[in-house]
């Protein structure tokens, strides 16, 4: 029987949102599923001294240029049409981050996920901003008042925080990060290795 993978996520990472888009053809393919583990990329950097790689490699323009070319190669494997590169970025996702917090414990995580990465990642929102992503959340059938109120929620900042130090004790310095058991896996160009190793169990 292929396993569960846990899939370390932010909202904040393009990568993510590719990654989320790709994952239910490899489902469909294998039958491995992917359960979605909440981590603050930006905690993770903080805590790791990682950069965003239009930080990190600013300066080398070739490597900045093949990262989009690799975004490219991706979209088209996977048919991905919806992708755009939002306006506002880069977005603190703190907001975003705890809302979904609010969603787990309501049953809903799934449904706030996707539409999370829509406004993200396909439509420009700026959803750091509360007015915005409280208009754009209660639009999609959420609360939106009540997950811009978890921003302020100490027990969900701190499980937030707890969650995101777990990952990084766990070797994580980025995402999309990949858990087949112990075993981590960076990056969306690890899926097929991803694949191969929950396969093997």
């Amino acid at each position: 029987m292929p396993k569960t993978v846990e899939f370390l996520f932010d909202f904040a990472s393009p990568n993510g949102y590719l990654v989320h888009r790709a994952l239910p053809a490899i489902t469909a393919d294998t039958g491995i599923e992917f359960e979605y583990s909440l981590a603050l990329l930006g905690g993770i950097f903080k805590l790791t001294g990682n950069q965003a790689p239009m930080v990190a490699f600013g300066n080398i323009p070739k490597k900045l240029a093949y990262e989009q070319l690799e975004i490219q190669r991706f979209v088209k494997k996977y048919a991905i049409d919806q992708f755009q590169f939002n306006p506002n970025f880069p977005i603190n996702t703190v907001l975003l981050m705890r809302g979904a917090l609010l969603a787990e414990k309501e049953g809903r995580l799934t449904e706030y996920i996707e539409t999370g990465l829509q406004h993200m990642w396909e439509r420009g929102t700026h959803m750091g901003d509360k007015e915005a992503f409280a208009a754009a959340m209660t639009e999609e059938g959420f609360d939106g008042d009540a997950l811009v109120a978890a921003y302020d929620d100490a027990a969900i900042k701190q499980d937030l925080m707890e969650r995101t130090q777990k990952a990084v004790d766990r070797g994580a310095f980025g995402i999309p990060t990949f858990f087949v058991g112990d075993e981590m896996f960076f990056g969306k160009e690890r899926l097929g290795q991803v694949v191969e190793a929950a396969l093997a169990e």
